[in-house]
């Protein structure tokens, strides 16, 4: 590395691994760091701020962001994603439909919604191209030396298209997009899925177990009992049975 963690302004998580709260919605980006590759995990809000974070894993690195992946189609989680034009990008089957078209359009719209500046938000909804490489069940990513990320499709819940990644190590870290959130309740926005979302939570508990270090989408990381905890309020919430 270039630079450390907190030089940069990241949160290492386990070797090789770690996070970045960024300013504005507290949105979360992720970074792996592999032998032969490097994954992002979400791509901020705008064209610049995505610009930002591939600068900042490059001085982590000494080299580019090979692979993205897109948690979900939120306008602070995915507007950044042309920053990364020469990176192998994924997302959750069906997400470079929702990327696309109207899709694009209230992308856009949401984005100004909750302030990005209009111009920024045309800018980077004009340059967005939909995930190439669509995850239906898991796949795993091999970064090399042994640094592997498992992408899972673990929604619909949060959004109809809704991607965990789980990097194995000592601990476990589970990138969890906004299925969870700590510093404040779960957003329910019109494309929620309310009778799925504790469903997807069981999935990350699985895929984590107890042990490992869980990333919400915004806010400070969490441990397995939180995500269970916010699982129950969410069931109790939509009226979901077990």
């Amino acid at each position: 590395m270039t630079v450390t963690w907190e030089e940069s302004g990241w949160e290492q998580l386990a070797p090789g691994v770690g996070r970045r709260r960024l300013p504005g919605w507290d949105c979360t980006a992720g970074l792996v760091l592999g032998a032969e590759g490097v994954l992002a995990v979400d791509a901020g809000s705008s064209l610049a701020e995505g610009a930002r974070l591939r600068a900042e894993a490059r001085e982590l690195t000494g080299r580019r962001v090979t692979h993205l992946a897109l948690t979900h189609p939120h306008f602070d989680h995915v507007l950044g994603a042309p920053a990364f034009a020469d990176a192998e990008v994924y997302g959750a089957v069906g997400l470079d439909v929702a990327l696309a078209g109207r899709g694009r359009e209230e992308l856009r719209a949401d984005a100004v919604r909750w302030g990005l500046d209009p111009a920024a938000a045309d800018e980077a909804a004009a340059a967005l191209v939909p995930p190439r490489h669509a995850v239906s069940g898991e796949w795993t990513l091999d970064l090399g030396g042994g640094r592997q990320a498992l992408l899972a499709d673990v929604g619909p819940g949060h959004t109809a298209y809704d991607l965990a990644v789980l990097v194995p190590g000592d601990p476990e870290v589970v990138f969890c997009g906004d299925l969870v959130e700590e510093s404040d309740e779960p957003q329910a926005g019109p494309d929620a899925v309310p009778s799925r979302w504790p469903a997807a939570l069981d999935r990350l508990l699985r895929l984590g177990g107890e042990d490992a270090v869980y990333v919400p989408g915004h806010g400070a990381v969490v441990e397995a009992a939180f995500v269970r905890a916010q699982r129950d309020a969410l069931a109790a919430r939509f009226g979901v049975s077990e």
